[in-house]
């Protein structure tokens, strides 16, 4: 079991902890005091990460007002906590599908909170059954499973230790390795969190969750600066997935700056119709020698047998990294000579053909690719680039996407 299953329910634990802070607004009849003093004191506790004292106050709140999507929200996340205190399974899995049906009521109503998004993301990979494991070993599991509900309920030292023992067991499993360090993080042991969030960070660096976790506590911190790399290699090891990219826009948002997301739109000729622009393509009258190369070359992988040249193991054509770089490189060569042959002029005015150069220039044109361009068929190629190019890919989003400080 990949390690990103296994921790499908237990990472909304600690999901956007204080995203219910701010002026509370009751939606029942101003006069109901009672329901805004409650409801206070719940947003109160579940600040505070006491979501299992929070949870009654919760249920009564929501049953007297189903509009209140903050409290839909906050239920939710309660549920999945108190789902981890329960032995019996088939009840933890009706409070997680539950959750999730809570969520899905918040969408609706109009709640966007990073919190919710993230919550709802990883409750949505939930079986049909609601049912969560850690280990495929009965014992480690069973452990976890009591690390969980320790944890849940706050006794933090209970679940150190039954992390340990499923570690003294599997000492790689990721879940236990990353649950030790989210633990410490919440003691306030912020030396002892950092020490195991690199430990899970080098015992798997192609998940995100230690890297956005490890993030989120130097953020805390007031480290901004080594947040950022953090959330670099989250990005890296995960790029596709958006609660990566939903906590680079948080902590842009902290820091009053802007994720750059990059994009290099591509002019059509004129006398395409609108259904048969390429890929990304935008009309625009400027349809030069650049884009002239970059269609041969696509034209060539589409419709030849280019792709079968360089992907003999794949029966069926895909857009690919292959093909987009080749295609790419072709346009920025071309626009290179045609910059020489133009006295005077060493740049194009067209922001989307300096980009192109620019990242051609770099080195950086197939991370460029990859994060930007990652439909299906590229994506498929991510992880076999990563393996060979994971620092290419960190100068990329260092130089281009994630503002210095």
């Amino acid at each position: 079991m990949k390690p990103k299953k296994a921790l499908t329910v237990f990472l909304a634990l600690l999901l956007g902890l204080g995203l219910l802070a701010g002026k509370a607004r009751a939606q029942m009849d101003p006069q109901g005091a009672d329901y805004r003093v409650q409801r206070q004191r719940a947003v109160e506790l579940f600040q505070q990460g006491k979501r299992l004292e929070a949870l009654p106050l919760l249920e009564s709140l929501v049953q007297s007002n189903p509009q209140d999507d903050k409290m839909l929200v906050a239920l939710a996340a309660s549920l999945v906590d108190h789902a981890a205190t329960l032995t019996d399974e088939a009840a933890a899995a009706k409070d997680r599908l539950r959750a999730r049906d809570l969520l899905d009521q918040a969408w609706k109503l109009g709640n966007t909170s990073v919190l919710a998004q993230n919550l709802s993301h990883l409750l949505k990979e939930l079986p049909d059954n609601g049912a969560i494991k850690f280990s495929n070993d009965p014992a480690v599991d069973q452990i976890m499973r009591a690390g969980e509900a320790a944890f849940a309920r706050r006794d933090f030292d209970e679940a150190l230790k039954n992390y340990a023992r499923a570690l003294a067991l599997d000492p790689a499993n990721y879940s236990a390795t990353l649950f030790a360090a989210n633990t410490y993080d919440r003691k306030n042991d912020f030396t002892k969190a950092g020490e195991w969030y690199e430990r899970a960070t080098r015992l798997d660096p192609n998940v995100e969750t230690a890297f956005r976790y490890y993030a989120d506590m130097l953020a805390k911190q007031g480290d901004m600066a080594k947040a950022r790399t953090m959330l670099i290699r989250a990005a890296v090891a995960e790029p596709y997935n958006r609660m990566v990219w939903r906590e680079l826009h948080v902590w842009a948002n902290i820091n009053k700056t802007t994720i750059h997301e990059l994009y290099i739109g591509r002019p059509v000729p004129k006398s395409s119709s609108a259904t048969s622009k390429p890929d990304g393509a935008q009309s625009r009258p400027n349809f030069g020698p650049a884009w002239q190369a970059y269609d041969s070359v696509r034209t060539n992988w589409q419709h030849g047998d280019t792709f079968r040249k360089h992907y003999p193991e794949e029966a069926q054509y895909r857009h690919s990294l292959g093909e987009e770089f080749e295609a790419l490189t072709a346009a920025a060569q071309a626009e290179e000579k045609l910059r020489k042959d133009i006295k005077g002029s060493s740049e194009p005015e067209d922001p989307s053909l300096a980009l192109l150069l620019k990242l051609q220039r770099t080195g950086l044109l197939e991370a460029y690719v990859l994060f930007s361009l990652g439909d299906d068929g590229i994506a498929h190629d991510y992880a076999g680039y990563r393996a060979k190019n994971r620092a290419k890919l960190e100068e990329y989003m260092d130089k281009f996407v994630v503002p210095s400080l």
